[in-house]
C-alpha cells in the first residue's frame, strides 16, 4: 500500500502550528508498519530548503486560467526524515520566505494541479491520496470531476481537517483557474455562495478525518458554516486522536535540553532546566512556574492574558513565562506587565525551538485556556517531559487530559473560557505544587502515558485499507 500526504506544511520543512508536526511524523510511523507513506509539499525558500540539497525528477509545465508555469518535481538528497519527501517548485507562486499570504487561492491551487499532473505519469498509482486541511481541498475534486484527471478518479481519497476555522473561500469569478470539469457540477465547488475549498474537499473526499474524537463532534456543531454539510456527511467521518513524535520529543535524548532525563531522574532533570529559564528570564526557582507556548490569538484564549496573569500573580505566589507572538495589543499588554511583575514574570514574544522545549522541561505546568482546539499536541509534549497540562475541556483537550478529582487524574480542567476559571485553575495548580508527594506522583505518571503515533498511525492504515 503506497499512501500519498499532501500538505502546505511538513516539520522540519516548514512550520507553522500543529498541522507541520503531524505531516512530518505520520507518515514515518506509517512506514515502520509496513506502509510506503511519501509526503509532497511546496518548496518555499526558507532555512530548510537553503541548508539542504535537493534533486530534480521531472519537470513540466501547468496552467492556472490563462498563464502558464513552469514547474519541478524535487527529492531531499541525504534524506533521513523516514519517508520520501517531494517537493512542488513553482519559482513565481511558491518559492517564498512566507508559507501562507492572501494571494493563497492561487498559490496552492497550482500547487495541487502540479501535483496532479505529476502523478498521472505515475506508473504505480498512489493506493490512497491523504489531503490535509483547505490548502489541499480541491484535489478530491479535480481527481473526480476535471476531464484531465479522469485516470485518478478511482484513487480513494481522505481528508484530515486540523482546523475548520480555516476554509480558503475564494469568489466564483476564480472558477476558471480551476481546469475543465462538468459545469452541472460546480455545486460540489460552493458553499454559502462561494468558492469554499474545505466544504468541497468534505463532499468529495472518500473518508473525513479530524485530529480528535471529540472535535469531530464539536464540528457538528460549530463549524464555521459547514455544520449541516459535516452532519449531512457524518456516515463517511471519523475522530483519529493525533500522537507526537516519541523520537523528537523525548527528554531522554532531547539535544535541546540543559540536562536530559527519564521517568526515573525527572526530579533533577526538571529542576535543572527550570533553573536555567529562571535564570534566563529573571524569575525565582522556589515558586511553581507557570508558562504557555503558542499564538496569542483568540483561538487560544491569550485576549484575556493580561488580565489573567495580574489576578494570577497577585493572588498566588507564582511565576509565569510565556513564549509566543500574534495579536499586537495582546503582545503590548503582555509586554506592560513586565515591570508591574520584575522577578515573577516575563516574556519571549516570538518562537525559538530551543527555548520551546526547555519549557516544556522546566515549567511546572503548561496553560491551554483554549476556545477552540481541534486535538492539541503541546499537552502531549508537556505529558511527555512531566509538567503538568491545565486545560479547557474541549477538543483533543478534553480528550486527552483528565483532571485530578477524578481517580487517576493527572491534569487540571475548566469548562469555560473566562479570567475567574482560568485564574482558578491556576490557583488550583499552586495548591497541588504545595502537596509535594502528590505533585512528583503525578509528574512520574504523565511521562509514562503513551500518546506516541503507534496507535494513531495503526488506525489510519485500517481506514486506508478499508478504502482499497
Amino acid at each position: 500500500m503506497e499512501i500519498l500526504h499532501i500538505s502546505a506544511e511538513c516539520y522540519p520543512i516548514a512550520k507553522v502550528g500543529g498541522l507541520a508536526d503531524v505531516v512530518g511524523a505520520l507518515p514515518k510511523y506509517q512506514n515502520d508498519r509496513g506502509v510506503t507513506s511519501q509526503v509532497i509539499m511546496p518548496f518555499y525558500d526558507n532555512d530548510f530548503t537553503r541548508k539542504n540539497n535537493f534533486s530534480s525528477i521531472y519537470e513540466s509545465k501547468l496552467i492556472l486560467g490563462d498563464t502558464i508555469f513552469n514547474f519541478r518535481i524535487l527529492t531531499l538528497k541525504n534524506n533521513n526524515l523516514g519517508y520520501d519527501l517531494f517537493l512542488v517548485d513553482i519559482p513565481e507562486l511558491l518559492f517564498k520566505e512566507f508559507v501562507y499570504s492572501e494571494e493563497d487561492t492561487e498559490r496552492f491551487l497550482a500547487f495541487q494541479i502540479a501535483v496532479l499532473n505529476w502523478m498521472l505519469t505515475w506508473k504505480e498509482k498512489p493506493s490512497t491520496v491523504h489531503c490535509h486541511d483547505y490548502h489541499t481541498g480541491l484535489t478530491a475534486f479535480m481527481m473526480t470531476q476535471c476531464f484531465k484527471y479522469e485516470e485518478l478518479s478511482n484513487i480513494p481519497t481522505v481528508l484530515t481537517i486540523h482546523n475548520a476555522q480555516y476554509q480558503g473561500w475564494f469568489s466564483h469569478d476564480k472558477v476558471g483557474l480551476i481546469p475543465a470539469f462538468n459545469f452541472d457540477n460546480v455545486g460540489l465547488l460552493d458553499w454559502g455562495g462561494s468558492i469554499n475549498p474545505l466544504a468541497t474537499a468534505i463532499k468529495c473526499s472518500w473518508r473525513v478525518t479530524t485530529v480528535s474524537p471529540s472535535y469531530m463532534e464539536e464540528l457538528k456543531e460549530d463549524a464555521n458554516g459547514l455544520e449541516s454539510l459535516l452532519k449531512s456527511e457524518s456516515a463517511k467521518c471519523v475522530g483519529i486522536l493525533n500522537g507526537i513524535d516519541f523520537e523528537v520529543w523525548n527528554p531522554a535524548t532531547d539535544s535541546y535540553l540543559v540536562k536530559k532525563y527519564k521517568i526515573s531522574t525527572v526530579q533533577s532533570g526538571q529542576k535543572a532546566n527550570k533553573k536555567w529559564l529562571c535564570t534566563q528570564f529573571n524569575l525565582d526557582v522556589k515558586k511553581p512556574l507557570f508558562a504557555f507556548i503558542g499564538r496569542l490569538v483568540g483561538e487560544k484564549g491569550a485576549d484575556l492574558f493580561p488580565e489573567v496573569f495580574k489576578q494570577a500573580l497577585k493572588d498566588n505566589k507564582i511565576s509565569i513565562l510565556l513564549l509566543g507572538s500574534g495579536n499586537k495589543e495582546v503582545e503590548s499588554e503582555l509586554h506592560k506587565l513586565k515591570d508591574e511583575f520584575e522577578g515573577s514574570y516575563n516574556t519571549f514574544i516570538g518562537y525559538d525551538e530551543k527555548l520551546a522545549h526547555i519549557i516544556y522541561a522546566g515549567a511546572d505546568f503548561l496553560l491551554m485556556p483554549s476556545r477552540v482546539e481541534p486535538c492539541g499536541l503541546n499537552q502531549m509534549y508537556a505529558l511527555r517531559y512531566g509538567t503538568i497540562p491545565i486545560v479547557r475541556s474541549i477538543g483533543g483537550l478534553k480528550d486527552t487530559i483528565i483532571d485530578i478529582s477524578v481517580e487517576n487524574g493527572f491534569g487540571i480542567c475548566h469548562n469555560e473560557v473566562s479570567i475567574s476559571e482560568i485564574t482558578n485553575a491556576i490557583g488550583r495548580g499552586r495548591k497541588l505544587y504545595q502537596n509535594q508527594p502528590k505533585y512528583k506522583q503525578i509528574r512520574k505518571q504523565i511521562m509514562s502515558i503513551n500518546h506516541s503515533w503507534d496507535a494513531s498511525a495503526k488506525e489510519y492504515i485500517k481506514l486506508y485499507e478499508s478504502l482499497n
